[in-house]
């Protein structure tokens, strides 16, 4: 095989692959989605707060839930402590699952007051589906979850081994 072709065939694998990116490109890439999800997050939860009454009878009450302020306040206490936490990559899945739960009933709420009318559900539907990807994957390669385990790991397997070499009964012969 020629050098044209094997460039050619590089070209047709990184175009076409799905997993043909480097593995840094991709966790940066994971990455810059969390910083970007969890900025424009904050925005959100930070709306809420400044107006939950107002938010209460518009969202909540408008789809038939109990207890109207009580969930105000939940969706946005979880999207302005969530937010931060997807950002630094803490306790990534715990709060991409929280933050997908808001989105979801986001989405109820579009639906039920617009219809299944995609721009109205657009939005909330990117969002969801993104935190339900974080939720499952986790934080990626650049996050503090990552550097925790990591450190947890390491942490683990030394205790592990001094205690091995510990138990282990020295036997010498004369």
């Amino acid at each position: 095989m020629n050098n044209t072709t094997r460039i050619a065939a590089s070209v047709g694998r990184l175009i076409l692959g799905s997993d043909s990116a480097p593995v840094s490109l991709t966790q940066a890439s994971l990455l810059l989605l969390r910083v970007v999800l969890g900025t424009v997050m904050i925005h959100n939860g930070l709306d809420k707060l400044a107006d939950i009454p107002g938010f209460a009878e518009a969202y909540v009450e408008a789809i038939g839930l109990p207890f109207p302020i009580f969930f105000s306040y939940v969706a946005a206490i979880t999207e302005t402590v969530a937010s931060p936490l997807m950002i630094l990559g803490l306790l990534t899945r715990p709060a991409a699952l929280g933050l997908f739960g808001t989105m979801v009933v986001a989405n109820y709420h579009h639906i039920l007051i617009g219809g299944f009318s995609i721009p109205s559900i657009e939005l909330s539907s990117i969002y969801a589906v993104s935190f339900a990807f974080f939720a499952v994957y986790g934080g990626g390669k650049y996050a503090i979850d990552t550097l925790i385990a990591n450190a947890l790991g390491k942490f683990l397997n030394g205790d592990v081994a001094s205690n091995a070499t510990e138990s282990v009964p020295v036997v010498t012969s004369k």
